[in-house]
């Protein structure tokens, strides 16, 4: 919005010539989110508190340790999406359809985390929607996102896969993209809320996602290092460095309460808005192959229960102690803060392999 107001006054005004550049505006971004954490939190928490009373249900079934938390209050997660929406709508060129798109994609999946918790609360037990009906909407939210977001792209871009590795090499995908990038968003999405199991776990790792996504979506968007790295250039990529700016104060704010003990947790209203907004802007940057990568922690963790669900089905014997992979570590008798430290330096490195991609074609 100020990029819409006082850009077109930098001609007059030589201060709003700040505003012209993306650089300033993604710091601003940053700190704008991690500000409205800060101030805004509290009351927030306080308020989730007095309305759920007993807090999140804690699952029977899993790691005894986390009894200690009940009473832990959720749906934490509408402070990230508060944090992301305001800044990004701060700091944003508002004519840029890409940042319109994944902000459906965020606050879509958001508002479907907040029927899933809402469920659970009401009827004091882990099982939210059914798992159809949220597959149905997250798919519904996933196709109409990326129609939008091919038509802006246009072709034949709009609908290519590309790969790491090959310089300026476009797989046309045609229709079947509109699939292919719905499940990446959906994937992503329930990637990250498999991993969301631990004070801290999944918010770290987003935000380091989010910081890598940043780079790329600002190189995707720049005429002049998209050419020289050897990657796909899509104009207008380069606001996506705000919102994924956004993305990392909202993070970082909220991990604040979040560490553990943790004050509030974010439950599915931040976890799946999280993640399909990761997967949004893999799919804008053409990047999605590279967020296996970068987002290799939250593939782990997914493939260990599809690796769980199957082996027990077809053999009757768990491979894992327990399914997600964080729990089989608590199983294993290694302390909670290991747990998340160790996962943590894992996104780290994968951050890092993820990026050098970027350079190695």
């Amino acid at each position: 919005m100020l990029f819409n107001l006082l850009s077109p006054l930098a001609d007059d005004f030589g201060l709003f010539n700040l505003f012209r550049y993306l650089t300033f505006r993604t710091g601003a971004a940053v700190l704008t989110a991690l500000v409205i954490s800060f101030v805004v939190g509290p009351s927030l928490i306080a308020w989730l508190r007095m309305k759920q009373g007993e807090g999140q249900p804690i699952r029977e079934d899993g790691p005894q340790t986390h009894l200690a938390k009940k009473g832990t209050p959720t749906m934490g997660g509408a402070l990230i999406l508060l944090a992301i929406s305001l800044s990004t709508l701060l700091w944003a060129d508002l004519t840029n359809g890409y940042v319109w798109a994944v902000l459906l994609v965020t606050l879509g999946f958001g508002a479907i985390g907040v029927v899933d918790d809402y469920k659970k609360l009401t009827k004091r037990s882990s099982d939210g929607m059914s798992g159809r009906m949220k597959l149905i909407c997250q798919g519904s939210i996933a196709l109409i996102a990326a129609y939008w977001i091919a038509h802006i792209t246009g072709a034949p871009q709009g609908t290519g896969l590309a790969f790491p590795f090959f310089k300026n090499f476009l797989l046309p995908l045609g229709w079947a993209f509109f699939l292919f990038a719905a499940l990446v968003m959906m994937g992503t999405s329930n990637a990250v809320n498999l991993t969301d199991g631990l004070d801290g776990l999944a918010i770290v790792p987003t935000m380091i996602a989010a910081g890598c996504f940043l780079m790329i979506a600002y190189l995707v968007g720049n005429a002049r290092y998209a050419p020289y790295l050897g990657i796909i250039y899509v104009p207008g990529t380069g606001e996506l460095a705000i919102f994924c700016g956004a993305l990392v104060g909202a993070a970082l704010g909220f991990l604040w309460f979040n560490a553990p003990p943790a004050m509030v947790f974010m439950g599915d209203t931040g976890s799946l808005a999280t993640g399909g907004a990761l997967g949004a802007v893999a799919v804008v940057t053409k990047h999605e192959l590279v967020l296996v990568i970068i987002g290799g922690l939250f593939v782990l963790e997914a493939v260990s229960v599809i690796v769980q669900v199957a082996s027990f089905k077809l053999t009757g014997k768990r491979v894992f102690r327990m399914a997600p992979l964080h729990h089989h570590f608590e199983q294993k008798g290694w302390e909670e803060p290991t747990i998340v430290i160790r996962f943590w330096i894992i996104a780290v490195i994968l951050g890092l392999i993820g990026l050098s991609t970027l350079k190695l074609r």
